[in-house]
């Protein structure tokens, strides 16, 4: 690929955001980065990756974090910032990558080459995904999936300028229920396409 190209894929939990992420980078050859961008770092670190995991994507509390000058003793602060370090070094290398979460779209919004996508869903296909995926009842999937949602939600408004899932922040906002993971994966990748101008994409 010639021209730098991030995107850059947040969503709603049971919107299947994270797979059409997964399925868009293959079709684009590009890297793919989501959580497992953990299991580097720590290694990096010679960390326990476990302990990374268990903080990942959350907001803390600000009531019981301290912070003097830009040091911190909030354990989600310091693994957030963790990951938006690496995300910035992937993006100062040149390279071209698909990064799901992590408040992607605000630490890289200076980047011209940068995507932002929203993937929502509709409440009831997306608890059904929920369902199918987890083996759960209704109302546990309902419970799980405004959990999830309220901790990105946090999290994502603690970190970003911008509010979580408001389209003012995002290049595109995009319902995947209508058209289901593949057709909307066809969308985003002839977008992707059409942005950059390139069809050989």
């Amino acid at each position: 690929m010639g021209e730098q190209l991030i995107i850059s894929i947040s969503r709603e939990y049971g919107s299947g955001g994270h797979e059409i992420a997964r399925k868009l980078a293959d079709r684009l050859e590009l890297a793919f980065y989501d959580r497992c961008m953990l299991d580097e770092i720590a290694e990096q670190m010679n960390a326990d990756v476990s302990d990374f995991h268990k903080y990942d994507e959350k907001p803390g509390n600000r009531l019981l974090s301290r912070r003097v000058g830009n040091h911190t003793n909030s354990y989600e602060e310091i693994i957030a910032q963790f990951q938006f370090d690496y995300i910035r070094k992937k993006a100062e290398s040149g390279e071209s990558f698909i990064v799901v979460g992590r408040c992607s779209e605000n630490v890289l919004k200076d980047y011209d080459c940068l995507i932002s996508v929203f993937v929502t869903g509709d409440k009831e296909h997306k608890i059904q995904r929920v369902m199918e995926h987890f083996d759960l009842s209704e109302s546990e999937a309902y419970t799980k999936m405004r959990r999830h949602d309220r901790t990105r939600k946090q999290y994502h408004n603690r970190y970003s300028e911008g509010k979580w899932g408001d389209a003012t922040y995002y290049d595109m906002c995009i319902n995947s229920s209508p058209l289901g993971i593949e057709k909307t994966v066809n969308v985003l990748e002839n977008y992707v396409k059409e942005r950059t101008g390139n069809q050989e994409l």
